[in-house]
């Protein structure tokens, strides 16, 4: 359970995460960062060729060429969403829990807050990362972005809230029990 302090920094949303009104929402992005399904897919329609524009010039630049890591973020403009910034992570895929999987999926929510934090936003909109096409089984998926989010917002005051976004009934019972 999060602390008081914790706990009253955190939503939870059921809904569509492009209708957030947040200063940013996260991507759960594929390596490319040139879009695909999913959550990645509706960012990038709703948002507009602006992100799009912002993915191809860092997939420029030597760092990421071969595209960005699971584990790692980048930020980009929102475009058209509600929100101003997209902070796009890559969770790492399934693989029965024996590659890294947790550590990797731990990785995206710190560096996603990292990179909010870096750019003192207020507020941050989190999907179930890895747990659609990547096969992440969604009860663990959510226990590990509960904990890294609460373990960040007790030693940061950036972001001040952190949203996490439902799709599904189930999604948003897992996140009710694991909070």
């Amino acid at each position: 359970m999060a602390s008081p302090t914790v706990s009253n920094r955190i939503q939870l949303v059921q809904g569509d995460i492009t209708r957030q009104e947040v200063s940013a929402v996260v991507n759960a992005a594929n390596s490319t960062l040139l879009g695909g399904g999913g959550v990645d897919g509706a960012i990038h329609r709703t948002g507009g060729p602006a992100i799009l524009e912002e993915c191809r010039i860092i997939r420029a630049s030597p760092d990421y060429k071969d595209g960005l890591p699971a584990g790692q973020a980048v930020i980009t403009t929102g475009g058209k969403l509600p929100a101003a910034h997209v902070i796009h992570t890559v969770g790492p895929i399934w693989h029965g829990g024996q590659q890294g999987e947790p550590e990797l999926l731990a990785n995206c929510y710190h560096n996603s807050l990292r990179l909010a934090a870096e750019h003192q936003l207020a507020s941050v909109a989190f999907p179930g990362i890895s747990t659609g096409v990547y096969g992440y089984p969604k009860k663990e998926a959510t226990s590990i972005a509960v904990r890294e989010v609460c373990q960040w917002l007790s030693e940061n005051q950036f972001p001040q809230t952190v949203v996490f976004v439902t799709f599904d009934d189930e999604s948003r019972r897992l996140y009710e029990q694991e909070l």
